[in-house]
């Protein structure tokens, strides 16, 4: 199953602070929901281990993520895929762009993701309704991270 996400998340914080927050892997472990593992493995590699619920699924994640297309501080495209053995898999990516606007940083977001297993049966509306639940936290987290709020 195919699904797509984007979004804008006005951070009160400069640019710079924001690319720098969005490369650290304590910052992140902690702002991504369900996350027990985040560990950089290079400059452009994170490998992860998280756990989620969607509907009545609960899949722990174990997957690797890759950063390319770097242009600090005003972006980059993330590409990854995880395995939740028999809940399923995902893999895709998303463009991240940084951008100064109204003292602080607009962060934009564009997501494509597959998606397969029992996860997939789940239903299109699920799926979403939970990635955008997740989506939501994840920047609500960030943006306290980088000390602003959105």
């Amino acid at each position: 199953m195919a699904m797509t996400m984007n979004g804008e998340v006005q951070l009160a914080a400069p640019r710079e602070t924001v690319w720098a927050k969005l490369n650290d892997a304590d910052t992140l472990k902690a702002c991504i929901p369900g996350c027990e593992e985040l560990n950089k493995t290079s400059d452009t590699e994170f490998q992860a281990v998280a756990t989620t619920k969607i509907g009545p699924v609960k899949a722990r994640f174990k997957g690797k993520v890759h950063l390319t297309d770097l242009n600090p501080p005003n972006g980059y495209k993330i590409s990854g895929e995880g395995d939740g053995g028999v809940a399923g898999f995902a893999k895709g990516g998303a463009t991240v762009a940084l951008t100064e606007k109204d003292g602080g940083t607009l962060l934009s977001y564009n997501v494509e993701a597959q998606i397969g297993g029992k996860l997939a049966q789940l239903g299109q509306r699920l799926v979403n309704g939970a990635a955008k639940k997740i989506a939501d936290e994840f920047f609500s987290n960030f943006a306290k991270a980088v000390g602003g709020q959105n």
